[in-house]
């Protein structure tokens, strides 16, 4: 394919609030948590890229989740409470049933983990966006994915949503060996799981090695990161600068940040 097919588009959407039903929970790992949620208002939810992000906003723990307003400055909440919020990556979607799978690392206290770790079908929560899609056209010669746990629910999306015949590597940084999961990929997929096997959280140098020592195949490559965002920098910087990968052939995203609890790089969604 000529590479001048290969590119990067980005597809709006109209935002849209709904409040969804559990149906499922269950944990994949010990230590993340597969949801499944429900509602007529998710017709035609639209996520056309693997790495999009929905906006969840949680209920207080027993409690429903307050159904707001549309106003002119946005949603407005029972009693000007505004649920906490967090950013997570549509796992999955089936539109014959209205379903949105999402997949929660349980890692202690947060609004987010916290409320996945107690889920139960009839729970509630909020869900608005995705905002945007960025798609990646094209067919490459190779796809690398690099990521910690937080950046599984996008790879895995992405490898199961790749055509057969690609060539596939996934650098993925996991607590432990428990942590590994299945996940049906092209035909020529290769996973490098990295546990850190009781090393703390946040050291940027456990998957950059990794990266480091990969022998990458021929042609042209689509470089994916995300996960801690010195991390994901890292390896950007590693492409870009040192092995000189085109630019518009990496995405590095910052999900979260060592020692900062609600960072936020600027991403779209």
């Amino acid at each position: 394919m000529s590479t001048s097919r290969r590119f990067v588009e980005r597809i709006r959407h109209d935002v849209k609030f709904r409040v969804a039903t559990v149906t499922r929970a269950e944990r994949i790992t010990p230590r993340m948590v597969r949801v499944d949620v429900e509602t007529p208002e998710l017709a035609g939810f639209p996520s056309a890229a693997y790495d999009d992000h929905v906006k969840l906003f949680f209920a207080e723990p027993g409690k429903s989740f307050p159904v707001p307003e549309a106003s002119a400055n946005g949603l407005r909440f029972p009693d000007g409470r505004r649920p906490e919020s967090r950013d997570y990556t549509p796992r999955a979607f089936d539109p014959a049933t209205n379903t949105l799978t999402l997949d929660f690392v349980l890692h202690g206290d947060g609004p987010a983990s916290s409320w996945a770790e107690q889920a139960k079908p009839g729970d509630t929560i909020g869900v608005g966006g995705p905002r945007s899609s960025f798609v990646v056209r094209g067919d490459y010669d190779w796809y690398l994915l690099v990521g910690d746990e937080t950046a599984l629910p996008a790879i895995g999306r992405r490898l199961e949503e790749l055509p057969k015949t690609a060539t596939a590597i996934a650098v993925i940084e996991i607590a432990d060996d428990a942590e590994r999961q299945t996940i049906e990929g092209p035909t020529a997929t290769t996973i490098h799981w990295v546990p850190r096997n009781g090393a703390p959280l946040g050291n940027p140098n456990l998957v950059l090695d990794a990266v480091k020592a990969l022998a990458l195949p021929q042609g042209d490559g689509y470089v994916f990161a995300a996960g801690e965002a010195a991390m994901s920098k890292a390896v950007r910087a590693h492409f870009a600068e040192t092995l000189g990968h085109n630019p518009d052939r990496i995405k590095a995203a910052g999900y979260w940040k060592s020692g900062d609890a609600d960072f936020d790089d600027g991403h779209e969604h």
